[in-house]
């Protein structure tokens, strides 16, 4: 590893991309402690610990920390990633962006203008909500805006808009002359940044009460997390694939076999940041809409550990994994490709045999990515506030007497060990390490990992 480490820093190339890397990230979370003027910072903290397990909490991931804060990067990477999405769904459906995104270099671009231009978009509608939204929350019974009206809510939207474009072109820079996805690095430090708060947090607890073996075993849990997700996102179902021979002028061409990779967790977190901002969407209205008694009881019944919001949370995930995926990968266009060039599955007719052949496997190795993004999700949830069973109707009070108040109340310490933060965490770890390591091949310096056989895959 060290060794290692020193061969990054003999080569010049590599040695400016991953310092190049570093300031850009610097640049981020400097700009994550410059305050957006007008706004109580001491009130808004405590109006997000009074709310949390809203959409307000969902953002505040993506942004890392600075959400709660509301500084200029408040938004974070979150109007891009949108932006992102937004734009891969409609390319299945609308004609005009399936051409654009199969000519090439050039369409790609197209394509990335079009996500530029959609990012400013989001970002200006969702600051204009923001700061009209502010100007009529309270906390203790203090407005959270100093000063409200017009020039508030016009330098709030300029101010937090302004902050999401140049997060975007963060991204852009680093991903062009830097290490790594700019976009995915970024969402990696602000979690990162996360991470001596909750050190400090177990520290206070063991201060306050906490037995050393049980820290252990927590830890220990989270050394099994992090090894499960590994496992799992470099986990494959290789397809054999035979290709035939072909005679082009006077060489001989193909009789190679090779095999078609399918990934276990083909949909990476996007399924648990569907579910997450769906799902959170009803506690926030109940928030903003505190007169309204049915929406107030939807936004009880769906908060961040109830039995309701854990079952749909669980069933939500399956469903986007098995849609995100239908999306991401077609059998039907994988076959006809493989038939183009002459390759065939053993034992399988090419054509439509092969498209169901492969249906077949993706369906079967998606339902167990889905099962393992639903228990790594619901983890957190578990240790942070149990899953509060006690709180069902007529076999509630048997809980109560006969469930551990672990289960039902949690540990009450936020836990890093699970959920999105640690699948983007370990995601964007091992992408990253795998590009390094692959320039580390290229000019002959060993990698992180000794041998051939133990090369990290990236998740891609």
């Amino acid at each position: 590893m060290i060794e290692s480490l020193r061969n990054i820093f003999k080569i010049p190339d590599l040695r400016n991309r991953v310092l190049f890397t570093l300031a850009l990230l610097a640049v981020y979370r400097l700009g994550a402690h410059i305050p957006t003027p007008g706004i109580n910072g001491d009130l808004l903290e405590q109006f997000f610990e009074n709310n949390q397990g809203t959409i307000l909490g969902f953002l505040d991931l993506f942004s890392g920390g600075s959400f709660r804060r509301l500084t200029v990067f408040a938004l974070g990477v979150q109007p891009y990633i949108t932006a992102s999405i937004i734009l891969q769904l409609l390319t299945t459906v609308w004609p005009y962006l399936e051409r654009l995104s199969k000519e090439g270099e050039l369409g790609r671009r197209k394509i990335t203008q079009y996500t530029r231009y959609l990012t400013v978009g989001l970002s200006l509608f969702q600051a204009m909500g923001i700061a009209l939204t502010l100007q009529k929350q309270t906390a203790s019974g203090v407005g959270l805006v100093l000063n409200p009206g017009y020039s508030f809510i016009l330098m709030t939207a300029l101010t937090l808009t302004a902050g999401s474009v140049f997060i975007m072109w963060l991204g852009e820079q680093i991903s062009d002359r830097g290490i790594g996805n700019g976009m995915s690095l970024i969402i990696f430090a602000g979690i990162v940044a996360g991470l001596p708060r909750a050190i400090l947090e177990i520290w206070q607890k063991m201060q306050q009460g906490w037995p050393v073996p049980f820290v252990l075993i927590l830890l220990v849990v989270m050394l099994g997390v992090v090894v499960a997700i590994v496992f799992m996102e470099r986990g494959q179902r290789r397809i054999p694939v035979q290709y035939a021979k072909r005679v082009i002028g006077r060489r001989m061409m193909g009789g190679q076999s090779t095999h078609l990779p399918l990934r276990v967790n083909s949909g990476g977190v996007i399924p648990v940041i569907f579910a997450s901002s769906i799902l959170s969407f009803p506690s926030t209205f109940a928030l903003f809409s505190r007169e309204n008694r049915f929406l107030k009881g939807i936004g009880e019944a769906l908060r961040w550990g109830e039995p309701l919001y854990t079952l749909l949370y669980v069933v939500a995930i399956i469903v986007f994994t098995f849609f995100y995926v239908s999306i991401i990968f077609n059998p039907t266009e994988v076959a006809d490709n493989m038939r183009k060039y002459g390759g065939f599955v053993p034992g399988i007719r090419p054509g439509k045999n092969t498209a169901d052949y492969i249906d077949t496997i993706l369906t079967r190795i998606t339902f167990v990515g889905a099962i393992y993004l639903a228990i790594v999700a619901v983890i957190p949830e578990f240790m942070i506030s149990g899953i509060h069973l006690n709180h069902l109707p007529l076999v509630g009070a048997w809980f109560d007497a006969h469930t551990p108040e672990l289960i039902l109340r949690g540990l009450n310490v936020n836990f890093y060990f699970g959920g999105t933060s640690l699948l983007i965490v370990v995601g964007v770890a091992m992408d990253t390490v795998q590009q390094v390591e692959s320039q580390l091949i290229m000019r002959h310096y060993d990698g992180f990992l000794k041998g051939a056989g133990t090369r990290i895959r990236g998740r891609r």
